[in-house]
Order: C-alpha cells, then sequence, then structure tokens
C-alpha cells in the first residue's frame, strides 16, 4: 500500500520545495496553528483568503485520519482536479501541522485540511481537542482510511466525537446563532460523516449488495457499544486500487450529494464559518496538562472543562472551559471535605434556605446597623453576631446572661463549601473579623485622641443602659443635674443614685450609704444628697425596691468590668502592628511583599506607613488611600480606607 501511495505522489509531481510554492502562490493557508491560535486577524481576512467575498453561503469539508494516509492528496483529487492545493510530501514525518484551508468555487466549498491522528508530536491534548473544533464547524467530515479491514480505533474517535460534540460544543453554536441573528441553530444535528476506505487486496465493506455497507457501519457501533448520536448520518464510502492511480469518483459523488442536502445543513455565509470558529477557539483554549488527563477516550472531558481543582478535596470544577469570562462561578459534583487552613465551612441562615434561598452569614463584630461607636462595646458585651441580608440579625452569642443556644442548632445550618484558587467569595468574610475588631479598636483609638473623650463616653452611657436597674433614668434622658440643675458637658460622666435613680453630677452625688432595699447588700454604694439626708427612698418609690435583683447584679458585674473600657484612652499609643500579622485577611499582601504603593508606584521607605485597601488588598500609601467607603463584600459592613482605584470604582462593592 505504501508504494500506491508513493506512486501517486510522484504523479502529482509535488518535491521538497513545494512548502514554499504553498506560502507564496498557492491556494491554501494556515487557518489555526499546531497551539490552537487562528492564523487570519479577522472575518475579513479569512473570506480574502479563500477569495469567497460575494459569495452568499458555503459548507465545510474536513478530512480526518491517521497520518500518513493520503488526506491532502485526497482533497487535492476530490475538489482540485489532482492540483497540489494542500501540501503533500515523501518525507517520513508529517506534512500538515495545524489546520490548512482552501475554497472550491464549484462546490463553493471550504476545505480544511487536518493534522493526521497517531502522529509523533509534542502536546498531543491540545492537537486532539483542535481536531474537534474542526468537526464541530463541518457540513461533511470525511474520515480517511487505508487500513484493509477497519479499525477499532476509528469507530472510537467517531463515537468520542460525536459524545463531546453533544456534551461541550451544543451550546455554544447555539449561542453563536443567536448573536449571528439566525433564526435557527448553525444545524439541528452534527455533520454528515462519511468513512472512506481504500484496500488493495481486502474486498470492500457490503460487496456482496448496494446499500448493505452503511447498515453494517452501523452494526459495528452497535456492536461495540458505542453511540453516533451527533452525526446527522454515517456513510460508507469504498475504493479497491489494485493498480494506481486511486478512483476517487464514488468519493467524489457521495461528496456533491451531502452539498446539495439542505434538509439538515443548510449553507452559510464565510463569515459565520470563521465566527464560530472563533468563538470555539476562544472558549476551548490553554495548557492541558498530561499528568492530569483521564484518557478513558479520544476526547476525555478534561480537553472542554474547566481545569481548577478544589483546594480542599482535588476535585475538578465541572463547568466549561473559561466559564468565569461569563460569571458563571466553579462547582463541583460531591461534597468537600474540612480543610482549617481553608476556613470552607459556611454557616446558611435556616429561615432562607427553608424559602428556597441560600444566603450565607458570617460571624461579625457588630450589625451593620450598629453605630461605629458603639460596635466594639456591643461585641464586647453581647459577642459576635449573625446578620443575614434577608432577616437581620439572627443571633448574638452572649444575648442572654445564661441558656444561650448554638446557632447551628436554632437559626444557621452548616454546609462545607469547595475552595477554588481563584475564588474568594465567602473566605474574606470568614477570615478578616480579626482585622475588623482591630479597625473597631483602632477607630475608637483615633477618635479619643481627637475628640477627647467623648466616645467613650458614648459607649459607657451605651453600656450602662444595658444593665441598668428599672427604675434608674436613662442616659439619653439625663441632660442636666436632678440636684443643681447644671446642664452636663459632653466629656462629664453622669452619675446615678443608688437610691432613687436620678442622674446626677459628682459633687450632688458623692456620699455613700447602704441602700439594702434597692437590692445592693450591706454595702455603701454613691446615693444623692437629699436620699442621704432621708435615709432612704421615699415611700412612693419603695414599693418597686426590690424588683428584678438579678439586673442589679448584672450592674454590680458591669461596674467592675467597666474599668476595661478606660483603658480604650490608654491604648493610644499601643503599637497594632504586633498583632496586625495574626489578624491580617487572606487577600491582603503581606506587609514584607510591598515594596512601592500599588497605585502611583512610590517605593516605600522605612519612615512612610502601608496601608491596605479593604478592597482590593493591596498595599498603598496614605495618600493614595484617603477615601473611605463600605464593602460589604468583604465583610466591611462600615466606611473603611479604601485605594483610590476602589473608591472610583461601582462594581461589586
Amino acid at each position: 500500500m505504501s508504494e500506491i501511495l508513493l506512486k501517486e505522489m510522484e504523479t502529482v509531481s509535488v518535491g521538497s520545495g513545494k512548502s514554499e510554492d504553498r506560502r507564496h502562490g498557492a491556494r491554501s493557508f494556515l487557518l489555526v496553528d499546531e497551539q490552537e491560535n487562528l492564523q487570519v486577524h479577522d472575518e475579513a481576512d479569512f473570506v480574502e483568503k479563500l477569495g469567497c467575498v460575494d459569495v452568499a453561503g458555503v459548507k465545510v469539508l474536513s478530512i480526518f485520519g491517521n497520518t500518513g494516509d493520503g488526506k491532502s492528496h485526497t482533497l487535492n483529487h476530490i475538489l482540485f482536479g489532482g492540483a497540489s492545493v494542500f501540501y503533500t510530501s515523501k518525507s517520513p514525518s508529517s506534512c500538515t501541522v495545524g489546520v490548512w484551508a482552501a475554497y472550491n468555487p464549484s462546490l463553493s466549498l471550504i476545505a480544511l485540511d487536518t493534522e493526521g491522528l497517531l502522529g509523533a508530536a509534542a502536546k498531543q491534548n491540545q492537537r486532539m481537542r483542535l481536531l474537534l473544533k474542526v468537526l464541530a464547524i463541518s457540513d461533511i467530515v470525511v474520515y480517511r482510511t487505508r487500513a484493509e479491514r477497519l479499525h477499532n480505533d476509528m469507530f472510537q474517535f467517531l463515537s468520542s466525537a460525536s459524545r463531546a460534540y453533544l456534551k461541550h460544543f451544543t451550546h455554544e453554536l447555539k449561542a453563536l446563532s443567536s448573536r449571528c441573528g439566525l433564526d435557527g441553530p448553525l444545524s439541528t444535528l452534527g455533520p454528515a460523516v462519511m468513512v472512506f476506505q481504500e484496500t488493495t487486496h481486502t474486498q470492500l465493506l457490503g460487496h456482496e449488495g448496494a446499500g448493505h455497507a452503511d447498515t453494517l457501519l452501523q452494526r459495528r457501533f452497535h456492536d461495540l457499544g458505542l453511540e453516533t448520536e451527533a452525526f446527522s448520518s454515517i456513510q460508507y464510502v469504498g475504493t479497491q486500487t489494485i493498480t494506481p492511480p486511486t478512483n476517487y469518483s464514488g468519493l467524489l459523488e457521495a461528496v456533491e450529494q451531502q452539498v446539495k442536502n439542505t434538509h439538515t445543513r443548510s449553507p452559510r455565509q464565510p463569515g459565520i464559518v470563521f465566527q464560530a470558529l472563533e468563538a470555539l477557539s476562544e472558549r476551548f483554549c490553554g495548557e492541558l496538562s498530561d499528568d492530569k488527563m483521564t484518557l478513558c477516550s479520544f476526547f476525555p472531558d478534561e480537553y472542554f472543562t474547566c481545569s481548577s481543582v478544589c483546594l480542599s478535596c482535588n476535585i475538578r470544577c465541572k463547568k466549561g472551559m473559561n466559564h468565569l469570562r461569563d460569571r458563571v462561578p466553579h462547582m463541583a459534583d460531591g461534597l468537600c471535605q474540612y480543610a482549617h487552613q481553608y476556613s470552607n465551612k459556611v454557616l446558611i441562615c435556616k429561615r432562607c434556605y427553608e424559602g428556597g434561598r441560600e444566603v450565607i452569614v458570617v460571624p461579625k463584630t457588630s450589625a451593620s446597623s450598629d453605630n461605629p461607636w458603639l460596635s466594639l462595646a456591643k461585641y464586647a458585651w453581647s459577642g459576635y453576631v449573625l446578620e443575614c441580608a434577608s432577616c437581620g440579625v439572627i443571633y448574638r452569642s452572649r444575648q442572654y446572661w445564661m441558656g444561650n443556644q448554638d446557632p447551628e442548632s436554632s437559626v444557621v445550618r452548616s454546609e462545607v463549601k469547595h475552595v477554588w484558587e481563584d475564588s474568594d467569595a465567602f473566605l474574606t468574610s470568614h477570615q478578616n473579623a480579626a482585622q475588623r475588631v482591630l479597625d473597631g479598636m483602632n477607630f475608637v483609638i483615633q477618635s479619643v485622641s481627637e475628640y477627647s473623650t467623648g466616645p467613650t463616653k458614648a459607649v459607657t452611657a451605651w453600656l450602662t443602659d444595658q444593665v441598668a436597674p428599672p427604675y434608674w433614668r436613662p442616659n439619653a434622658e439625663i441632660a442636666a443635674c436632678h440636684g443643681c440643675q447644671k446642664e452636663f458637658q459632653e466629656a462629664e460622666r453622669k452619675h446615678h443614685c443608688r437610691s432613687c435613680g436620678e442622674g446626677f453630677c459628682h459633687p450632688c452625688s458623692s456620699h455613700r450609704m447602704p441602700v439594702p432595699e434597692r437590692g445592693w447588700g450591706s454595702s455603701p454604694v454613691r446615693v444623692c444628697q437629699t436620699c442621704y439626708r432621708q435615709g432612704g427612698p421615699t415611700e412612693s418609690n419603695s414599693q418597686v425596691s426590690k424588683v428584678e435583683p438579678r439586673g442589679l447584679i448584672a450592674r454590680r458585674v458591669t461596674e467592675v468590668a467597666q474599668s476595661t473600657l478606660d483603658m480604650v484612652s490608654m491604648a493610644v499609643d499601643y503599637p497594632l502592628c504586633f498583632v496586625k500579622d495574626v489578624a491580617r485577611p487572606d487577600y491582603w499582601v503581606p506587609d514584607q511583599n510591598i515594596t512601592q504603593c500599588h497605585e502611583c508606584s512610590r517605593v516605600f521607605t522605612p519612615a512612610m506607613s502601608k496601608h491596605h485597601c479593604r478592597a482590593c488588598g493591596q498595599g498603598v500609601c496614605g495618600p493614595c488611600s484617603t477615601h473611605i467607603k463600605p464593602v460589604p463584600s468583604r465583610g466591611w459592613d462600615h466606611p473603611v480606607r479604601v485605594c483610590d482605584a476602589c473608591f472610583s470604582c461601582t462594581d461589586g462593592m
């Protein structure tokens, strides 16, 4: 058989210098290289190189087969009268690398010559994926073989191509039809397949009767348990060549019939062919690692699906390649496993989940509606909160003195999520909780230094009201001393008489005496001058003297704990850098990796402060991060420092 092929090649007179001729004067051109890169600039360039600028509709024929079986030679003879439009060679190496294209004006047919299968070439996985992209845009596919008997490899190749076409390419081609404004999809079915077999000594398939060959071919697929649902038809064309040259008349007749057949595949504009190939090239591209391939078929799913794997459980994403461009998140089958270094356990609001929505809640130091002045005190007193975007605050860890339920048994359900390298949707919200506490402390500390002791008094007043006995007048209602009627200044402390519960200044409440009738025991406590002279509460107030002793117990505990708030003013000079490394969120660039401002590229000196943008996590200088704004996507409900670029950006904050 090899002698026959060599003799035929000699008859077309193509020598070793023909590659130069093809680059300078022949009608075929390189459409896609072996790296899957398009070699034409745009649609106009594609149509001009083909020479079909004024053609309204064309069909596409592509040819496949093992290397050395004469695919280029076959195209030259059935479409171009034997002219060497596609390069052929006597060389033992493959003469066709990538995908080459030419146009037949008499049939309005674009011919695509592909690289041979089973060739000794590098990056075999990408080359195989390229073949399927060519098959997907074709109307007619010729599988050329010189095998004396049809091998199982051919059947497996076609079946794998059919399965991959339906699974990965149908959606993309439908989307292209919509973008191009076509009435329907590019095709209701895949291409028509022709198996062209040339033998020398073996009888052809179905030689016993006409039409029997196609049935035998289909039966062979069935016996091997292989499907070909994607193809509109599968046809067998055979020729026996005892003495060269090969008779291509049967194949040419079959091709002409398929070109005229418009029931399943209609001619389309040449520009749409290019758009289809361009869309598939953009969607299915990128390196394919050989060590991650599951080579159970000619076209494994790894050729066309996302290459990302879960960092926690190592399961591969099941979405298509480059799905993040369409803002489609990663997704994987099966449950994930918890990994402490990724903190991939999330809490989901139970009420929303039962209503058909998945709303992730994050432990935070304060609710989004809390005043920043008071949030730190609330966190110290009531613990962390769980806030749902729909339901509001659904849990406080220390809401009651005793008997607080675990949130997973009442308001949330836990779930372990997959962790993707290029996605941090839930990780950042969990892992910046410590930094939010530091920012809250820093906010209070800065306020103390800038506005004297006013903020500290506001926090103290709020905390006092939370645990005050029922007979105490709330701090918010006390504008002047109940004794001397002097108005309180902003930084002036308000004192409550333990006997009558009114608010006084320090001089008017400097006396101390036991008030056991109010539940304060036998120890002397602060009282006003009037109650001190009277020796206790009046008769009208004595009726409520024993109300809620628990509130008094809480107050006594608070008076001991309250002194810690006074230490805030002493923390102005405390170097927060000692704890920053522990509290830093994962998406922040470490200080040691920051050498220059991310915005202005100014090199940091030892005297310059490095600031982190709460939105992007990059290190910036002070002048480039003067703005503040909430960043709820990162878990910052209150205005925080952001860089100039993130401040001007309104998308996704």
